[in-house]
């Protein structure tokens, strides 16, 4: 039953252990071509190298006494430079001498005139040798070095030397067939080695697994265990207990939640009723007869248009923290925040009437926001300056300011100031510290939850300091790019 659990297809313990292998295997195959490409060429390579040395250290003089030996003496006996080679000269008409001969490979190419003629004009250069490996006329693979010879100050031809790369490939393949047998028995071992390592290893999570499998909702209360000895499950159990703990406050908060939602829709349904009533009201009294009357309809339906434009600036702000409260995704861009208050500038004055508004910016503000969303938090703010103003002696001031950690940009004003009592309780929706003054500019106290909601979501803040007869200042914080 242990070894049935072990080897499930859906085990972590089996995959680990197949993907590990897998990988190792991967990688050992990895080697092996690489291993093969690279002793290739350095076992070809140091062939034509070791022909190329042996090459230079026969004198000129010697290959031209033993090709005009050869080309005198009918049947010339064989002669042996070094071992296992077939040597040929070839000259400029193309004629095929033998020179020497390798009594168990005696097959020697022959190459294009071109290529032969090609070799002869490398005379020039320092090391003048060509090699080659090729097949040819479907006979064995050869190693081929060609070297031009010169004899009294002009070209007589070319050596050829030539050998089958059949030895070089059998030790290749005894060196491939060493490195397969290695990484086999180095699979096996890294088999039951990994087998027994991964058992020990994934102790902690079975621990936490038969752990997790006896908390309920009835049971909050119980914990996981958090020095188990490795880092990582110590920090999984963490943040499971830290889960519980706060699942236990979602519970204990869930009357509190609920009974926050019913003051929500009170408050909601009386501010969509008030507009509603108003309007209904003046219906009746059109109905009852003053449609007819011009001093009583145009007054009638100036006040309904005025309740329906309240109305329906209500509804968008409700749906708006519908929206906010559903954590959309922001596309947000890098941006100054300096250059997009200035470039509201010309709104901002047109809002603030004859109040004088002071921009000062003594730095770069860099930062990434939603600019359509981060100018509504802007212009929110800034219209509260405006409402608790004076319309003569106001002044609005937009300041913005940067540390190493966070952006800071302040809306001041001159007001009549906010009483403490109500600070705590502004960025709460449907509050109104003054409800009297927030009714004559429409409003419904929406604009400064729907503010703080959309600066969380931008991962910053929004802060309130007020004195009464001194002013207002909002500051909003927002996280350095």
């Amino acid at each position: 039953m242990k070894y049935k659990r072990f080897f499930h297809l859906n085990s972590l313990r089996l995959q680990l252990l197949s993907r590990s292998l897998l990988v190792i295997l991967s990688l050992l195959m990895l080697i092996g071509v690489f291993q093969y490409v690279f002793m290739k060429q350095f076992i070809y390579t140091n062939k034509i190298r070791s022909i190329e040395d042996q090459i230079h250290l026969i004198p000129d003089d010697v290959w031209k006494h033993d090709i005009e030996t050869s080309q005198n003496v009918k049947r010339s006996r064989p002669m042996v430079y070094f071992p296992g080679v077939n040597i040929t000269f070839i000259n400029q008409k193309s004629t095929f001498l033998r020179l020497a001969k390798d009594p168990h490979h005696s097959y020697f190419p022959k190459l294009s005139a071109s290529t032969y003629k090609q070799v002869m004009n490398n005379i020039k250069q320092l090391d003048n040798t060509t090699s080659l490996i090729k097949k040819i006329d479907g006979h064995q693979e050869q190693v081929i070095v060609l070297k031009p010879i010169v004899f009294d100050g002009e070209i007589q031809g070319v050596i050829q030397i030539n050998t089958p790369t059949e030895s070089l490939r059998d030790l290749l393949i005894r060196q491939m067939m060493i490195f397969l047998m290695l990484s086999l028995t180095a699979m096996t071992i890294a088999f039951f080695v990994f087998s027994s390592v991964l058992k020990q290893t994934l102790v902690p999570l079975f621990t936490t697994t038969k752990k997790v499998e006896h908390i309920n909702a009835g049971s909050l209360h119980d914990r996981l265990p958090v020095n188990q000895g490795q880092i990582e499950m110590d920090r999984l159990s963490l943040s499971i207990n830290e889960m519980l703990e706060r699942l236990e406050k979602a519970f204990k908060a869930e009357t509190e939640a609920k009974e926050q939602m019913r003051r929500f829709v009170a408050d909601a349904s009386h501010e969509l009723r008030t507009p509603l009533t108003s309007i209904h009201g003046f219906l009746e009294v059109l109905l009852r007869g003053a449609s007819s009357n011009p001093e009583q309809l145009n007054p009638a339906l100036k006040s309904m248009y005025g309740e329906s434009k309240r109305l329906r600036k209500l509804i968008q702000d409700l749906l708006l923290l519908a929206q906010l409260d559903q954590l959309p995704p922001f596309q947000k861009e890098y941006c100054f925040i300096d250059e997009l208050i200035l470039d509201m500038k010309p709104q901002l004055i047109l809002l603030a009437g004859n109040r004088k508004v002071l921009f000062d910016f003594p730095s770069c503000l860099p930062s990434e926001v939603n600019k359509d969303q981060f100018k509504q938090v802007v212009l929110n703010l800034f219209s509260n300056a405006v409402q608790h103003t004076n319309p003569t002696t106001g002044v609005i001031q937009v300041v913005g300011k940067i540390n190493e950690e966070e952006l800071s940009l302040i809306i001041q004003d001159n007001g009549h100031g906010i009483p403490q009592e109500h600070l705590p309780h502004l960025f709460e929706r449907f509050y109104k510290a003054d409800a009297s003054r927030s009714r004559a500019y429409g409003g419904a106290g929406l604009g400064l939850a729907i503010s703080a909601s959309i600066i969380e979501l931008h991962g910053g803040k929004i802060r309130v300091k007020s004195k009464l007869n001194v002013g207002t200042a909002f500051e909003i914080l927002l996280p350095l790019t």
